[in-house]
C-alpha cells in the first residue's frame, strides 16, 4: 500500500482527490492538510510514501514549503507538485527544492495515480516535460569541465534512457519503448546514477539537463 499525504486548500477538490485515491487498490490517503503550515507539520511528521502538494497554498506555497524543509535539513517524502497552469519558474524552483514530479491539475486520474506510483518507486513524473527555457537556464549553471567528462562517460543507450526519464516515463514504459525488460532498464538507470554521481532520477534528470544531454 502506497501511503499518500495530500495538501490542497480547496476542500471539495481535496475531498474528491482523496476519495478517488482511496478507490484504488494500492493507494491510500493517510493525512490531509489545507495550507503551508499544515504541509510543514505533516511533511516532517506523517508516515507517508508520497506527498501530493498544491503549489498555490495559503501562508506558504507548495514550493516554499519544500524550500524551507530543505533549508532546515528536514527529510520529507518524495513530493509531487500540483498546479493549474504551466509555470517554468515554479517548475525550476520545485526541482531545486527536491520535488520529484510536477503535474497540471487537468491531468487524468489515471495519470495522477500512475505518477504517484512512479514517484513512490523512486522515479520522476514531470508532466508537462521540461521546456527549452528550463533547459537553457539549467545548462547555463553547468560546469563546462564536468560536462566534458560526464558526456563521454554515458553510452548512447544510457543517454537515450536518461532522455526518456526526463520525459517522465517509468522503467516499464521505457522498456516497452526500447524493447527491453524492466530489470534491464533499472540496471541502466543504476549505471547512469553512478556515472553522474547522483542518488536518484530527479537529480539524474537535472544533471542531464545541465550537461545538455536531454
Amino acid at each position: 500500500m502506497i501511503r499518500v499525504l495530500l495538501i490542497e486548500d480547496h476542500a471539495l477538490i481535496r475531498r474528491g482527490i482523496a476519495d478517488l485515491i482511496d478507490l484504488t487498490g494500492d493507494l491510500k490517503v493517510v493525512a490531509q492538510g489545507e495550507d503551508g503550515d499544515d504541509a510543514l507539520r505533516l511533511l516532517a511528521s506523517a508516515e507517508a510514501d508520497v506527498a501530493l502538494l498544491d503549489i498555490q497554498l495559503p501562508k506558504l506555497s507548495g514550493v516554499e514549503v519544500l524550500e524551507r524543509l530543505r533549508q532546515q535539513g528536514t527529510p520529507f517524502p518524495p513530493a509531487l507538485l500540483l498546479t493549474t497552469f504551466d509555470d517554468d519558474d515554479m517548475l525550476l524552483r520545485g526541482i531545486r527544492a527536491g520535488a520529484r514530479g510536477f503535474l497540471l491539475k487537468a491531468v487524468s486520474f489515471e495519470d495522477l495515480a500512475a505518477s504517484i506510483r512512479a514517484v513512490a518507486a523512486g522515479e520522476t513524473a514531470f508532466k508537462p516535460a521540461f521546456t527549452e527555457r528550463v533547459r537553457r537556464i539549467l545548462q547555463k549553471e553547468a560546469s563546462p569541465s564536468s560536462a566534458a567528462a560526464l558526456v563521454e562517460a554515458l553510452t548512447r543507450r544510457e543517454t537515450e534512457i536518461l532522455r526518456l526519464m526526463a520525459g517522465g516515463f517509468s522503467n516499464r514504459e521505457i522498456g516497452d519503448l526500447l524493447d527491453m525488460s524492466e530489470g534491464t532498464v533499472r540496471n541502466h538507470g543504476s549505471a547512469i546514477f553512478s556515472k553522474l554521481a547522483v542518488r536518484d532520477r530527479t537529480r539524474a534528470v537535472l544533471k542531464g539537463i545541465e550537461l545538455g544531454l536531454v
